[in-house]
């Protein structure tokens, strides 16, 4: 004998519409947060590089008692990550003579008595870093309003 009733073994359209749903509102709430991460994570980058920058200008000075030839290697300026190319640079990073920004460090005319150190961010959500031998370090988000004596209207300290 037949049965009178057939059961499909599948899904309704409903049930998928509700699946997608929400996998939509989890989508919805994750990526923004991946994305604030991974921009803290190249912030936090930059400031590593920065401070290992400036340690590496310590030593030059107990060497040579200025800051005069400091070179950060074949690459000026320093680019992060290390080896990147094109769109995949996520920060710019120059050093200058503290008493003349216009001057590298290794420019024979350079005084050599101070440093600064710039992280330009390529992304325009990310901040821009100053750090210098007087000690000031600031960031700010408006990479034009960070120069290499100041950060301007909106800086902060990090």
């Amino acid at each position: 004998m037949k049965s009178k009733f057939t059961y499909s073994l599948g899904f309704t359209l409903i049930e998928l519409m509700v699946v997608l749903a929400i996998v939509a509102i989890f989508a919805a709430v994750a990526i923004p947060s991946y994305q604030a991460y991974v921009l803290r994570a190249d912030a936090s980058r930059a400031q590593q590089q920065i401070q290992q920058i400036a340690v590496q200008l310590v030593r030059q000075k107990s060497r040579n008692f200025n800051y005069k030839g400091f070179s950060t290697g074949a690459i000026a300026p320093v680019l992060l990550p290390i080896g990147a190319t094109g769109s995949a640079v996520k920060y710019q990073i120059m050093v200058r003579d503290g008493d003349d920004t216009t001057k590298t460090l290794t420019d024979p005319t350079a005084l050599g008595q101070n440093w600064v150190i710039r992280a330009e961010a390529s992304d325009a959500n990310n901040f821009t870093f100053l750090f210098n031998s007087n000690g000031l370090r600031c960031k700010n988000k408006t990479t034009n309003n960070v120069t290499y004596t100041t950060c301007g209207t909106g800086g902060e300290s990090w």
